[in-house]
């Protein structure tokens, strides 16, 4: 093998083999309420107390949510980038392939001429004394020297394809390179946000816990009624999709499977992991994030909505979960949580698109 192949070769199989995606871990629930300034004043009642942990619970785990958003952006740029660059590598390898066919063909035309003596056709020509063999011979010299101009060029061209290649590669690594940087970012903050809510958690006694977990449960509902008393449901009427059917019987299945930051199933989810595999298990294909969900999909009107929509929550889109009539949703709501059906109107709403729209 020549050592400019081999090269090629090599450094083309060593971009395969360094192709390495990263791992994934999604998007969870959230709040966007701030967390109350430190107090001054006298302790406040038990109940005030606990109020303040939740609101401060919703925002560690917004914080958490919006960093998996940016993960799981992270993780599905380094999915394309890494598809882009094997096949870079294989275009290398086929260009390099290419290209010492064509200075095979080369070195062949040169070891003829080295057999009829060395001299060009032309000159051979020339010292021929038969007026047909001058005829057919300047025919040969015309479609030899075409055949070596492309021979030539076609050389060129490949050689200036594996040279862009070989840029595009390289450019392709960095951004690689940038976008693991951004994910290990955000995997660090997800991880120091939900350590810090579990810490808090942890400092609570058991009938504080279940006191906090029926404020929670309290401010959904008052949430939820307050979105009711609207009349969106006495509005609300489309009838689901045969694709939205089954988008939403896939959600309907994973109910009680737990929430994981980055997962897509098939035994965890996060609630942008939940919403895409519903879709892609329903045929049509849907971006992974709940923000990439809201930008890229037909956005729809509260009240046209029909089961199977998405409705995004948060002013920074950064949760979503699947209509499935009657006012509900499923999602993934957040860590340490599972599956579950909800009030559509439980968390603030931004809004609804249509994956198959």
């Amino acid at each position: 093998m020549r050592t400019g192949k081999r090269g090629l070769v090599t450094a083309a199989v060593t971009v395969v083999c360094a192709v390495t995606v990263l791992t994934a871990p999604g998007t969870a629930f959230a709040s966007p309420e701030p967390t109350p300034p430190p107090r001054t004043s006298p302790a406040p009642p038990p109940g005030k107390d606990l109020e303040a942990v939740r609101k401060k619970l919703d925002r560690l785990y917004h914080d958490a949510a919006v960093a998996t958003d940016a993960y799981n952006a992270a993780e599905e740029k380094a999915k394309q980038q890494s598809a882009e660059i094997v096949e870079l590598a294989r275009k290398i390898v086929r260009g390099q392939r290419e290209l010492d066919d064509l200075k095979d063909r080369a070195g062949a035309a040169a070891r003829e001429q080295y057999r009829t003596g060395g001299l060009p056709p032309a000159a051979q020509l020339m010292l021929s004394d038969d007026p047909q063999q001058f005829l057919n011979g300047a025919g040969q010299v015309l479609q030899g020297q075409r055949a070596t101009k492309g021979l030539i060029g076609e050389m060129t061209r490949t050689q200036q394809d594996l040279e862009q290649y070989a840029r595009d590669a390289s450019a392709q690594w960095q951004k690689l390179e940038e976008g693991r940087k951004v994910k290990a970012a955000a995997q660090k903050k997800i991880k120091q946000q939900i350590a810090a809510a579990e810490k808090l958690e942890s400092r609570l006694a058991k009938k504080e816990k279940e006191r906090l977990a029926e404020l929670e449960r309290e401010a959904a509902y008052k949430a939820q009624t307050a979105w009711l008393d609207t009349g969106i449901l006495k509005e609300i009427g489309g009838k689901s999709s045969a694709r939205g059917k089954k988008a939403v019987a896939f959600a309907t299945a994973q109910i009680g499977k737990p929430y994981v930051w980055g997962a897509e199933g098939p035994n965890t989810f996060d609630c942008s992991g939940l919403t895409s595999q519903a879709w892609a298990t329903a045929g049509r294909p849907i971006p992974r994030t709940s923000q990439e969900q809201w930008k890229q999909l037909k956005h729809v009107d509260a009240e046209d909505m029909r089961p199977g929509d998405l409705i995004i929550y948060f002013d920074d889109a950064s949760h979503v979960g699947i209509y499935a009539g009657d006012g509900a949703i499923i999602h993934a709501p957040r860590p340490g949580r599972t599956v579950t059906i909800a009030g559509a109107g439980s968390m603030p709403i931004l809004g609804v698109v249509r994956p198959d729209a």
